[in-house]
């Protein structure tokens, strides 16, 4: 299992190699990931709902404490085959009169349904990030957009790789839906014409591929008047981005200071430079929301033409395949890294680990050795009190037993190296097999 705070921290090893501790239970901005759809029947026609007429429950428990906090809700349910699993994201901007019986009320319905993840809801709107059976995730969509408030919002999913993508389901009440130094409730998230302009992802690569064929790369000195923002955090950046985008150098979206730098940190600052009301500033990140939160920030400040992907990377490499993007997509749920091929199948032609990563990717560097990593994918140091979450080398991997540096081999909490594509179980399991083993 994975820890994860935002105080993460940094030491670089060279200027392209960073270290970052990122928690368990990851608490900044959603995303979404996969196919995206608004109609709900190509939902139910894509992901059946026959599987097994009745579920037949052992077991259901759920605690609600009171309306500020919901809770963790354990079920034991008759698994349908772990493929039939999706993840779902999805967020919208809207006023909630009464935030905590809102959320009473998607915990009354869900109480019998098998959903764990991140459902935040507040004054501003709701924003959610949850795996289940495609039978119980998708009715909790449907009764989402009954309400006319969400009726046409933009939902995304896409299949879970082994069953629940998170370890529990938290509902409730939270100030921020995104974490932000400062906060965003006095933000007017609210109205759109204070959000910056949102481009469908065609529009999107079109102004890419433009302005690549007029000014050459995107934040290049010669295209003064075009910045590709990445509102991100580094170690997203790290397995993947859109071409000539720059690596944020935040140790967590929370600290974004893009445009509001102070002198010091200036050189760093994409915005540092960028005229207010002649240039334009095109802003991603995964989902959407981090975008559109920031971009209020800035048009706050001043600056005038603001446009963000609309439904962010995911969304965009579900409609446009990997045009204009390199590398994989981090996700904040336990899959972690997802190729440009799993989001659009059909488009584009699934590729072997060997091809996945090539040349044009050797901006992915393992952080023990610096070398071109065969894997985009991070994985968190075996030694527990260390549990960073790294890019490594098979070769490092071995050499180092799973852990990110020298002094971990010694660490007196070891877990075994992880295979790749898994995640670690919690620290008792491996403490009992050990017991197991000296018995």
């Amino acid at each position: 299992m994975m820890k994860v705070s935002c105080t993460l921290h940094f030491t670089p090893l060279s200027t392209s190699i960073t270290r970052y501790k990122i928690p368990l239970s990851i608490s900044s901005a959603f995303h979404s990931n996969f196919c995206s759809f608004n109609s709900l029947s190509k939902l139910k026609t894509l992901y059946s709902f026959t599987n097994g007429e009745t579920e037949k429950r052992k077991g259901n428990k759920s605690t609600i404490t009171n309306g500020d906090c919901a809770v963790s809700s354990s079920f034991s349910v008759t698994e349908p085959p772990t493929d039939d699993f999706i993840v779902v994201n999805f967020y919208r901007f809207v006023f909630i009169k009464d935030p905590r019986d809102e959320v009473s009320k998607h915990l009354s319905f869900l109480k019998d349904l098998d959903i764990h993840g991140r459902i935040y809801v507040n004054e501003q709107g709701i924003n959610a990030q949850f795996s289940g059976p495609s039978k119980h995730a998708l009715s909790y969509v449907e009764w989402l957009k009954e309400d006319s408030r969400f009726s046409d919002i933009l939902v995304q999913i896409s299949p879970a790789c082994n069953g629940h993508a998170f370890p529990k389901l938290k509902l409730r009440y939270k100030p921020s839906l995104v974490q932000l130094e400062g906060g965003i409730s006095h933000l007017p998230l609210l109205d759109s014409s204070m959000r910056a302009t949102p481009l469908a992802p065609s529009e999107w690569r079109k102004r890419l591929e433009a302005e690549r064929e007029i000014n050459g790369t995107p934040n290049s000195n010669v295209s003064s008047n075009f910045v590709l923002l990445d509102v991100r955090n580094g170690y997203e950046w790290d397995i993947g981005h859109f071409t000539g985008a720059q690596r944020p150098e935040t140790d967590c979206f929370r600290s974004t200071s893009c445009g509001l730098s102070q002198k010091e940190v200036i050189a760093s600052d994409p915005l540092a430079n960028a005229d207010k009301d002649s240039t334009h500033i095109f802003m991603y990140c995964t989902g959407g929301i981090r975008c559109d939160v920031y971009s209020s920030i800035l048009r706050e400040e001043g600056f005038q033409n603001l446009y963000t992907l609309s439904g962010g990377v995911s969304h965009y490499l579900n409609k446009e395949g990997p045009k204009e993007w390199e590398g994989n997509l981090f996700v904040f749920d336990d899959r972690l890294s997802l190729p440009p091929s799993d989001f659009n199948p059909d488009d584009t032609k699934r590729m072997s680990k060997t091809q996945q990563i090539s040349e044009k990717y050797s901006f992915a560097n393992c952080y023990m050795c610096g070398s071109h990593v065969h894997e985009l994918r991070h994985r968190n140091c075996a030694n527990i009190d260390c549990n960073l979450l790294f890019l490594c080398c098979m070769d490092c991997l071995k050499d180092f037993r799973g852990c990110c540096c020298l002094e971990c081999t010694s660490a007196p909490r070891l877990r075994p190296p992880l295979p790749a594509n898994q995640r670690y179980n919690k620290w008792h399991i491996y403490r009992e097999i050990e017991v197991q083993t000296k018995s």
